[in-house]
């Protein structure tokens, strides 16, 4: 994907926006909220340059139905927000999942609930990786702790919402957004080239002899008055959740050692589990443990969701204690008990703890590293 090499600087928003028109983003509407408006102002800049179209909306109710009929007609489409900005797009996440729309929302989260702080924040996790709105769905949640993954995993929500027709959220936070980092911007897609959506609303005239013969219409819609229909959809749907939770987790773990595929007990003293910003402070901490002798492990999971269960539910069959960092009072602890459970061996399962952080308050490394000793009576 980074065929030239060449980094460039930018904001962790800037390189959202730019990987977005390079995967082929033709259709952007949005409202200003902060920490994320330098992505809708680069997109007011550079979008309509590349033959896309810009629409600063009345309202985030209205971005998220315009990004729903842009995707519905054919177009790679996007919105982005800042959580209680996110909240309002809710319900037509919910439309777009019930109606097998693919589109891409990026929420830079800042600190809540209610109106909050502009300061930096993950307290968003149950509302992205749950669904957010009303009904049975999911979204692929994508996860960036650097710009460059900023860059890389917008790139990857289009081709995932694409492939799987339905939502693909990228979760950042305020820093995030804000930071500025080097970063090697994907090469651009060939937009006459992606795969062509052969289920847009719409229909087709064929004219014979000057007189138009129409195809049947194409009629795009989550509404569906039959309970036993709409329950059979909602199951089709979830088996294709199946086929995405086999095939495209993504995680990143260090500091251990691994046996045919399995995490061995000789490695860290402590896994750390966190994302984002919370896993960057976590890097620093585990620098700091170094120095003095204790071995800490990092997991970090990249896809929210699909959340990577298996895995580390393998760390906590080691029976070492595990330390969820992360700037929420606890929404991602309750994945990481979850993988916990599913560990075969119950007898050896892990302990989990949190350090949690709301408000926009940001755990450092020194907090982190003082918590990972009081755990391990040092």
């Amino acid at each position: 994907m980074h065929q030239n090499s060449e980094k460039v600087l930018m904001k962790g928003n800037e390189a959202i926006a730019e990987a977005a028109i390079r995967a082929g983003c033709r259709a952007y509407f949005g409202y200003p909220i902060t920490p994320q408006n330098e992505l809708i102002a680069y997109m007011a800049r550079n979008l309509m340059d590349a033959g896309g179209v810009f629409i600063q909306a009345e309202s985030e109710v209205a971005a998220i139905n315009m990004v729903y009929g842009a995707s519905a007609a054919g177009a790679r489409a996007m919105t982005s927000s800042s959580s209680p900005g996110i909240s309002l797009k809710q319900e037509g996440m919910s439309y777009a999942a019930g109606a097998d729309i693919p589109l891409v929302l990026v929420n830079v989260v800042r600190g809540g609930p209610g109106l909050g702080s502009i300061a930096p924040s993950q307290s968003d996790y149950f509302q992205s990786t749950r669904g957010g709105g009303h009904g049975d769905y999911r979204c692929i949640v994508l996860a960036p702790k650097s710009v460059q993954e900023c860059a890389d995993l917008t790139y990857l929500a289009f081709e995932l919402s694409d492939k799987y027709r339905m939502p693909a959220i990228v979760l950042a936070d305020g820093i995030i957004g804000q930071m500025m980092e080097g970063v090697v911007l994907p090469e651009p897609v060939d937009v006459s080239a992606l795969p062509k959506r052969d289920w847009t609303v719409g229909h087709l005239s064929l004219r014979q002899n000057e007189r138009a013969a129409y195809k049947a219409a194409r009629h795009i819609t989550s509404i569906n008055l039959v309970p036993e229909e709409l329950e059979a959809k909602t199951r089709a749907r979830f088996e294709r959740y199946e086929t995405i939770k086999a095939g495209e987790i993504r995680f990143e773990a260090s500091g251990y050692k691994t046996h045919c595929g399995s995490f061995t007990g000789e490695g860290p003293d402590l896994s750390i589990v966190a994302y984002g910003t919370a896993a960057r402070v976590a890097l620093g901490a585990q620098r700091l443990a170094e120095q003095e002798g204790i071995k800490l492990g990092i997991f970090r999971p990249i896809t929210l969701w699909p959340f990577p269960y298996k895995a580390l539910s393998k760390i906590a069959e080691t029976g070492k204690p595990i330390l969820t960092v992360e700037m929420s009072m606890g929404q991602l602890v309750e994945d990481v008990k979850l993988a916990a459970f599913e560990a075969e061996s119950k007898e050896k399962r892990a302990q989990i703890h949190l350090l949690g952080h709301s408000g926009g308050v940001i755990p450092t490394e020194e907090e982190v590293f003082a918590d990972v000793k009081r755990i391990l009576g040092k």
